[in-house]
């Protein structure tokens, strides 16, 4: 009898509080866990992203999604700041017992090297799933005079560095999409940046910046007729902007499309692990989810754990010569 309490005990405890690493629990307790999960409580998603973003919007359409097949609630927590690194540090400092996951913006693999966040992203996360990317394009005012790219790239060179395109913030996807773009064309432009694609992106409505280098909130603005879009950055062109030429289309051999990821910190029971990867894996594929990418021009980018585990650490290997060829800690040094 005596045995049996002390076995219910330690099983309460351990899933009460799965501490530091869940791996480090007995078998017994982890099985416990994993056989429970997760039924204990709703689970907390974190979006390193403002609410209302194209990322919280998808992000929102696929925890709905895949709390359906875990039969449990997924909330989502907005945690924004610093291009999406603080959400991502405090997603990998929680505990790993299955109660919070959350988006791991790519861009981690850049920041984490350029030190601008303090972690590891090849060994600090459970990585689940890629999920979806983002459209990204260049936008001016309508009443710029260039109608193309090909007029603004020819602008460019015939008055080197005078002309200003703003961002979301230094080595975030955008801007670093730009500098690849700059070199590739051959032109110098200046680089305003923001702390966000929201202020950039008013902005260039005001006049304050000649050019945006966004993704797709730009796209109500374009439809309005407020702003022009002289180019998209994805593989191909988005449905919403068919007659809108890729940079690959336009002569330049450039991919940017930032995958989103879902991740959880290291440490977490694999049983807990196996049940989260077949959610989002379903999930990626549920018709409400597909339509709510589709509608922003976000394509569903799936790729299940191990080789998501392998883009995240190709990506890491192609940053560290980005950072390189572009600069970036000089950059980021100069403010």
């Amino acid at each position: 009898m005596t045995i049996r309490m002390d076995r219910r005990r330690v099983l309460l405890a351990g899933a009460a509080g799965l501490g530091a690493s869940a791996l480090a629990l007995p078998p017994f307790v982890r099985s416990a866990h994993a056989a429970a999960y997760p039924s204990e409580r709703a689970i907390t998603f974190i979006c390193p992203w403002p609410a209302g973003g194209t990322a919280d919007v998808t992000m929102r359409s696929l925890c709905m999604a895949a709390g359906k097949v875990l039969g449990q609630t997924i909330i989502i927590e907005n945690r924004a700041g610093a291009s999406g690194m603080l959400g991502t540090k405090v997603l990998s400092t929680s505990k790993p017992d299955g109660y919070t996951i959350g988006q791991v913006p790519i861009s981690v693999t850049r920041f984490a090297q350029l030190r601008t966040v303090q972690l590891d992203p090849l060994k600090d996360f459970t990585y689940l799933a890629r999920v979806n990317g983002q459209t990204f394009g260049l936008v001016v005012r309508a009443d710029s005079p260039w109608k193309t790219l090909a007029e603004f790239v020819a602008a460019a060179k015939a008055k080197p560095g005078m002309i200003t395109y703003g961002s979301a913030g230094i080595g975030g996807a955008t801007h670093v999409g730009m500098e690849e773009f700059n070199l590739l064309a051959g032109i110098q432009l200046n680089h305003i940046p923001y702390k966000g694609g929201a202020p950039a992106l008013q902005d260039l409505l005001g006049g304050q910046v000649d050019a945006v280098a966004d993704s797709t909130s730009w796209a109500p603005h374009v439809k309005s007729g407020k702003l022009r879009l002289l180019v998209t950055w994805g593989e191909t062109r988005t449905k919403d902007f068919a007659t809108v030429p890729t940079l690959k289309e336009a002569g330049y051999d450039l991919v940017v499309d930032a995958p989103n990821g879902i991740g959880a910190p290291k440490g977490m029971d694999p049983a807990v692990v196996a049940k989260l990867r077949d959610a989002f894996r379903k999930a990626a594929a549920d018709p409400d989810f597909i339509a709510t990418c589709d509608r922003i021009d976000s394509p569903v980018m799936y790729l299940d754990q191990p080789d998501y585990e392998k883009y995240i650490a190709a990506t890491y290997r192609k940053d560290t010569q980005l950072i390189e060829r572009l600069k970036l800690r000089e950059l980021l040094a100069k403010g």
